[in-house]
């Protein structure tokens, strides 16, 4: 009786492992199978162990990269300092602000926005309501806030909080903003050093992320 010996690479869903299959010459028909198929079947455990590893640590320095890349590129994270804009913003807060928003849209009514004062001699940033645009009427009379005759509605502003004295009517001129903050007897603001040039605004609150019972975004 004669005995060939052949191999043969495997092309299913394994496809390097190395068959070796016997023939009698005589009766040719397969008898003896594989041993080189456990070794396989080894390999594959071992490399399944690992991978899950691998592609955990993987899929961690993507997240880092891309929560680096946002943050540093997209958002700031800012503290707020003073009470302002209470009660939705407490002082020592922390907030994300989006810098880039302004450059694909306009600022709108409502927004709360982060700018460099026009007061030469103060060196922090201000965090402030835009209550009015470029051509707005804004009036005040007895605390209540007037937008085009309008009496404008402000939940945000508590009665406590409400200041209320009377401002003339101003008309907001291009490229400026009216800003308030909600805490309005707390407040140093457009009422004090008129409306604020769009080039000195430099991001739009968008986030708190401490404390986090206050996590969420702004309103």
């Amino acid at each position: 009786m004669t005995f060939y010996r052949k191999s043969l690479l495997s092309a299913g869903a394994q496809p390097f492992a190395r068959i070796c299959v016997y023939f009698d010459g005589n009766k040719p028909g397969l008898w003896a199978v594989l041993k080189s198929k456990q070794m396989q079947e080894q390999t594959s455990a071992e490399t399944g162990r690992r991978n899950p590893i691998v592609a955990w640590m993987r899929d961690l320095m993507i997240s880092l990269i891309v929560s680096a890349f946002i943050i540093i590129f997209l958002y700031q994270p800012v503290k707020v300092e003073g009470t302002s804009m209470q009660p939705g913003l407490e002082d020592q807060e922390r907030i994300f602000i989006n810098k880039f928003v302004y450059r694909f849209g306009p600022v709108e009514r409502g927004d709360i926005v982060v700018f460099h004062p026009p007061e030469p001699d103060s060196s922090k940033s201000y965090i402030k309501r835009v209550i009015g645009v470029a051509g707005d009427r804004v009036r005040i009379q007895d605390g209540r806030v007037y937008v085009n005759g309008q009496m404008l509605e402000e939940p945000y502003v508590p009665e406590e909080y409400a200041d209320l004295r009377s401002y003339p009517e101003i008309k907001v001129p291009s490229h400026c903003y009216y800003l308030l903050g909600d805490h309005r007897t707390s407040s140093r603001d457009s009422r004090d050093f008129g409306p604020v040039d769009e080039r000195f605004i430099y991001g739009k609150a968008v986030f708190v992320y401490w404390p986090m019972e206050k996590l969420g975004k702004l309103r």
